[in-house]
């Protein structure tokens, strides 16, 4: 899957977060309610206009951004 064609940023939209396909559905939202139990079927339920598609590309799009070589801790 492309997320390019599902994931798009538009700095008019939602302040320029990442959402799909230029609705305003923020990746972080869906991945909130994923990370809250929401089931796939769940959020397509509660929200008509996204499809699957969506929510797996909102998946590889946050799998992407967690491939890093490193982490520093900041000193608070």
């Amino acid at each position: 899957m492309q997320t390019h064609d599902r994931i798009t940023i538009d700095p008019a939209i939602c302040h320029g977060k990442p959402c799909i396909r230029g609705l305003r559905y923020p990746v972080e939202n869906v991945l909130e309610w994923l990370a809250g139990g929401m089931t796939i079927d769940d959020i397509l339920g509660d929200y008509e206009d996204l499809e699957r598609d969506d929510i797996l590309a909102t998946l590889a799009y946050a799998a992407r951004l967690a491939h890093i070589k490193s982490t520093k801790v900041l000193a608070a």
